[in-house]
């Protein structure tokens, strides 16, 4: 009997590991053109998911270092939401219309 309790005591503990928020640090490549007004503008975008813990844009080698739950969000949340900020955002394009809407001095495509 206290073998069957201990089994269901390990079993219930693997499942709530399991169950667990789990933290993820990734990159994702993102166009840009400048730090003062791109970088806050991608880094906005992406702390606008919900999950995201932080983001930080870099410049010169066009990433967004991107700390997140899994539970609560995935790559493809917030690179549509920086998309949708008008920065191209790994597969995820940004609309021609939002693009638009970038300053002149943050357009990036030639």
């Amino acid at each position: 009997k206290m073998k069957k309790v201990i089994l269901t005591m390990l079993a219930v503990a693997a499942m709530s590991a399991t169950m667990q928020a789990k933290t993820v640090k990734t990159e994702i490549p993102v166009n840009g053109n400048c730090s003062e007004m791109c970088k806050p503008r991608i880094e906005k975008a992406a702390k606008s998911v919900s999950g995201v813990l932080s983001a930080t844009w870099n410049l010169k080698a066009q990433k967004l270092t991107l700390v997140y739950d899994n539970t609560k969000t995935d790559t493809t949340k917030v690179q549509k939401a920086v998309a949708d900020s008008g920065h191209d955002s790994g597969n995820i394009k940004a609309s021609q219309a939002s693009y638009d809407k970038l300053p002149g001095c943050c357009k990036y495509r030639k």
